[in-house]
Order: C-alpha cells, then sequence, then structure tokens
C-alpha cells in the first residue's frame, strides 16, 4: 500500500464495497463468542455504520462517504488556521511559525502601505486567535515580516 498520506481515500472506498466486507469477514481467525460479537457491533454502532433494528442488522456506509466526500486536511501553513482562516494554534517550531506569520502578512497587508497601530489591530482582527490581535502583532514585528518605525507609530510590511 501507497504510504501517500491520501492512502486513507482508498482503503474506505475500498470498505463501501460489499464484496470487500464479505472477504474480510472471511479472514477472521476463529469465529466471535457472542459477548465478542456483541461488543464488535457496538462499536459499529457508535460509529455509524450498523442501522441496527430488532433482529436486522443493516451495514450504513453513510459515514465512510462522509468521509471521502471531506476535503482533504490543509498542507503548510495553511493546516495552522481554522474553517473561517482565523489562526487555531501557534506552531512550536520556528520555521513554521515563520512561515504561518508570512502568510498572515501577505493576506493581511499590502506592499508600500504605512499603517497606524490601530490600521494594523483592524486588518488582523481576523485572523488573531481569540481576537488576541496584540500578540499576534508582536510576533510579526519580532518574527520579521512586519516593521514597526523607531516611533512606534507606523507599520509596514518589510521587503523581501
Amino acid at each position: 500500500m501507497s504510504e501517500s498520506p491520501d492512502a486513507w481515500r482508498a482503503i474506505i472506498a475500498a470498505l463501501r464495497d460489499g464484496d470487500v466486507r464479505a472477504v474480510l469477514g472471511e479472514t477472521a481467525s476463529a469465529p466471535l463468542t457472542p459477548r465478542r460479537r456483541a461488543r464488535a457491533q457496538q462499536r459499529l454502532q457508535a460509529l455509524g455504520l450498523l442501522d441496527v433494528d430488532g433482529d436486522r442488522v443493516r451495514f450504513d456506509d453513510a459515514p465512510l462517504t462522509a468521509l471521502l466526500a471531506a476535503p482533504p486536511r490543509p498542507r503548510g501553513p495553511e493546516r495552522f488556521l481554522d474553517r473561517d482562516g482565523r489562526i487555531d494554534r501557534y506552531p512550536s517550531h520556528r520555521d513554521e511559525r515563520t512561515a504561518l506569520l508570512a502568510l498572515i502578512a501577505e493576506r493581511a497587508f499590502s506592499p508600500g502601505e504605512t499603517m497606524t497601530e490601530s490600521d494594523v489591530n483592524a486588518r488582523l482582527a481576523s485572523f488573531a486567535p481569540d481576537g488576541d490581535v496584540a500578540v499576534l502583532r508582536r510576533y510579526l514585528v519580532d518574527q520579521g515580516p512586519l516593521r514597526r518605525t523607531a516611533s512606534g507609530s507606523e507599520y509596514m510590511l518589510t521587503r523581501e
């Protein structure tokens, strides 16, 4: 099987196939005791994969279909953003944090702009976790994407 990060998609797709599940059932090492069967059935029910109605048990592939329909997980600095594009956590690794801050600076500011602190705060509000723009602004200045004048009254993107 491929070592690809998306290899799970092929496995999930295969498990939607009744023939594949039948073959898996044939590979069981030993018959299940009633207790082990009940425990396995409860687990599959809790996962939403089995629909049990009295004595009728039906496989429900809806959770598998939903997994396959979900968008792929973001890679790079985007993986530190929530669905709304807000930072959900700061990376602990310096290179990852630098890449995240560069992404935020690119999205929030335009080259050549000179901004007041309140302008910067307004632009960062939609990115800052828990609305803490001061920490995000400080990180941007300390890590380099944003430069503050000596007086501290104006900010601008650094040139790279």
